[in-house]
């Protein structure tokens, strides 16, 4: 039986969102000298690697992208990372993922910064699915979308042999 999907976002329409999420953000730190990307890794990885290279053409600021492995299934906060994090203080933090699900992942991004005082802290997430079990808010977001619990969203994004895609599962 092969597994019915429904294309959500093509290549053309994710490379659209991923450039206005790049302008919010740009907008949002048009001030600073320095903003921080910090890649929810493995799926967050590739989008903030997009959005900084956009960001270090529009935008005057310089841009550090450091990675963030989240242990997802865990019932402790518990992560992984392979930066100092001292370069993110007084600096603001973009948390970056594919897909916003119940929001624990980026309940456990946020808990690595607790100690560290940041100028701010916002979230950009490529597709939104709307089912928070945490207290989460996006800041930037390339699709808000309302699906039932037992359906599942897969970003695509330079995959071997496939083009860039969402897909609701």
């Amino acid at each position: 039986m092969t597994e019915k999907q429904i294309l959500i976002l093509n290549s053309h329409q994710i490379q659209q969102r991923i450039i206005r999420i790049a302008y919010q953000i740009l907008e949002d730190n048009f001030d600073e000298d320095e903003i921080i990307i910090a890649a929810i890794l493995p799926s967050g990885g590739k989008l903030a690697a997009r959005l900084k290279t956009i960001l270090d053409d529009i935008a005057d600021f310089k841009s550090t992208l450091v990675g963030i492995g989240i242990e997802k299934n865990s019932s402790k906060m518990e992560a992984e990372f392979s930066f100092d994090l001292e370069i993110c203080s007084n600096k603001p933090v973009i948390l970056v993922d594919d897909v916003l699900n119940s929001g624990r992942t980026l309940a456990y991004g946020f808990f690595v910064f607790k100690d560290i005082p940041l100028k701010k802290l916002r979230t950009a997430i490529l597709i939104d699915r709307n089912h928070k079990r945490f207290p989460m808010t996006v800041d930037f977001a390339g699709l808000a979308l309302s699906t039932v619990l037992k359906e599942h969203v897969e970003v695509v994004l330079d995959a071997e042999g496939e083009e860039d895609a969402a897909y609701l599962r």
